[in-house]
């Protein structure tokens, strides 16, 4: 008897509907602050990317409007040592997660400025990589992920539209020297691309928009 009374009574607490202040407060503690991820912003990134994550040094991603998921995942990987780099490892080793998931809501409500393709010479295989892959290699089209004009998939694949050719680059090479490991899926792509077929599809995502 004592059993079903006890079992009867935890029904009855698994059946209660939350309560809505918690329900509200647990929104709130979930949804990123904008003006905190500026303050960070202002105080640790901005000097290499920029107030707005916009078109800095050529070296350094352009951030603004990346998606907020692949940024915060970036950050928690060099704060890990997952994805190696130096200056980026040490900035975001002092950063909580809340503070990551600020910053990088932070950037991400900025709007995407539109870049160009620098190399004519290029552009035309460029276009054959991106949109068509390389068939012959096993290389796949990299619009089937990053989608046709480079916006790239919220949570799964980044922006690359609009992106400096420059750094573009950098990271095909180092993904596919085993520099940069934190994607698999693109080392296998990069190990089969040559210097030429690396460049050309780098200044062609330059000028997707």
């Amino acid at each position: 008897m004592k059993s079903l009374l006890a079992l009867t009574l935890l029904a009855a607490v698994v059946a209660l509907p939350a309560s809505p202040t918690l329900a509200a407060e647990t929104q709130a503690a979930a949804k990123p602050d904008l003006a905190k991820g500026q303050t960070i912003s202002t105080q640790v990134c901005g000097a290499c990317h920029t107030a707005d994550g916009s078109r800095g040094s050529p070296a350094n991603p352009i951030i603004g409007g990346q998606h907020a998921d692949y940024l915060f995942k970036q950050l928690e990987e060099f704060k890990t040592g997952k994805r190696k780099n130096a200056v980026m490892t040490g900035m975001a080793t002092p950063l909580s997660t809340e503070d990551m998931k600020n910053v990088a809501a932070f950037y991400a409500s900025k709007p995407t400025k539109p870049g160009f393709a620098k190399n004519k010479d290029l552009v035309l295989l460029g276009e054959k990589i991106y949109r068509g892959g390389i068939a012959a290699k096993q290389v796949p089209a990299c619009a089937g992920c990053h989608s046709p004009t480079g916006a790239g998939i919220p949570a799964q694949y980044p922006r690359v539209g609009g992106q400096h050719a420059d750094y573009t680059e950098a990271q095909l090479n180092a993904f596919r020297a085993g520099a940069r490991g934190n994607s698999p899926q693109m080392s296998t792509i990069a190990a089969k691309l040559s210097d030429k077929e690396i460049k050309a599809v780098s200044d062609y995502m330059a000028g997707l928009r």
